[in-house]
């Protein structure tokens, strides 16, 4: 609880408290979040909205730090190859129910439009087979 409040009152003064630095499993997840959000060339508001939800909630961030791992994570996959950049860091870092939950937010930021494009639902099955959760890949019943 106390946590909580000193993450309040951190975002509040604008200090940042958490270091997203190279390797780091939210860096890794959150990027492939911004990948699978832009890889269609669009990016609604409700994307960018439900982005912001999931990381802070996912990761029990501040807005601040949100907007920190966002940026973190956009320069990561500007940077990147390919999807196996950020897979093997969460297959590294990650149990399997964790790695479930990465593609359970991928499909939630998927749908956070209202629509599935095919190159967004091709991007969450490529990584649900690189997390070795292929069968998590598979769209939600709606």
């Amino acid at each position: 609880m106390l946590d909580t409040f000193f993450r309040f009152i951190a975002d509040m003064t604008g200090e940042r408290h958490e270091n997203f630095g190279a390797g780091d499993h939210r860096v890794a997840a959150a990027a492939l979040l911004v990948h699978v959000m832009t890889v269609d060339g669009e990016v609604a508001p409700a994307e960018l909205a439900r982005l912001k939800a999931i990381l802070s909630r996912g990761f029990a961030l501040g807005a601040h730090d949100t907007e920190r791992l966002i940026e973190a994570a956009t320069d990561a996959e500007n940077e990147a190859v390919d999807l196996t950049t950020f897979t093997g860091v969460l297959v590294r870092k990650l149990d399997e129910a964790e790695r479930r939950r990465i593609v359970e937010m991928m499909w939630s930021l998927v749908l956070a439009d209202g629509s599935a494009h095919e190159f967004e639902e091709a991007v969450v099955a490529r990584a649900a087979d690189l997390l070795g959760v292929a069968d998590a890949g598979q769209r939600p019943a709606s």
